[in-house]
């Protein structure tokens, strides 16, 4: 019996995000969530669906961890309602933590505010990297090579992906979890979760840049309990 750690990523990129940790934890899964910008609000079902049929193709006995970076720590708890097998463990990293109880918005009113006045005539958001200064948007990636492929995979999300609310079913976090901390706008979230903490100074997409790090992170705090 093993461990498959099913890393997500966040719906606003795509899987590249993930793929130097996962060739660092041998039968990690990364489920593409490109596809939950289509699927029309609410949008949290076809994520937990998605990842959900992922983790059904494992095999009966493996043990699996969920982790996950970014917004996508807010479908955590629909994924584990979800998930056909138990999931023995959930890691966030530098990740939103859905609200005890849920349900819980994906960004505040100010920040929604802002997407609202960034959205196009068609009602969907520019490239996520695109939101910021390309002098800040640099940094996170470790090479050029690795920011083409991240971009590359990039959806349009529609506004009101971000104007969801997701439930989170109660007993979800009835196991072990953990925190992986890298950049400050998240370390609050982390301080008040409650969970054992692993900081790894650095920018938002820091698994890119040091994932061996992340990789250890994730593997001592998903048997932290």
């Amino acid at each position: 019996m093993g461990i498959t750690y099913v890393l997500m990523h966040s719906p606003s990129v795509g899987p590249a995000t993930w793929a130097p940790v996962a060739a660092r934890l041998p039968g990690s899964i990364v489920p593409s969530l490109a596809h939950v910008g289509e699927a029309g609000p609410p949008f949290w079902p076809a994520v937990a669906e998605g990842v959900g049929a992922a983790i059904g193709g494992l095999p009966a006995d493996e043990r699996v961890v969920l982790v996950a970076h970014s917004n996508a720590g807010l479908f955590v708890p629909v994924v584990v309602e979800a998930s056909p097998r138990t999931v023995e463990a959930c890691v966030f990293v530098d990740a939103a933590v859905p609200g005890r109880p849920g349900p819980t918005a994906v960004v505040s009113p100010g920040v929604l505010d802002s997407l609202r006045a960034m959205a196009g005539a068609d009602g969907r958001l520019p490239p996520w990297t695109t939101w910021w200064d390309g002098s800040d948007v640099a940094p996170m990636f470790p090479d050029a090579e690795t920011r083409r492929s991240v971009e590359a995979e990039q959806p349009r999300l529609p506004l009101a992906y971000y104007e969801q609310r997701v439930p989170a079913p109660p007993g979800w976090d009835d196991r072990p979890c953990g925190y992986v901390l890298f950049a400050d706008p998240y370390a609050t979230i982390a301080a008040e979760c409650g969970w054992p903490v692993e900081h790894l100074p650095g920018l938002h997409l820091h698994q890119l840049v040091a994932p061996d790090a992340v990789a250890e992170a994730i593997r001592k705090l998903s048997h932290s309990g």
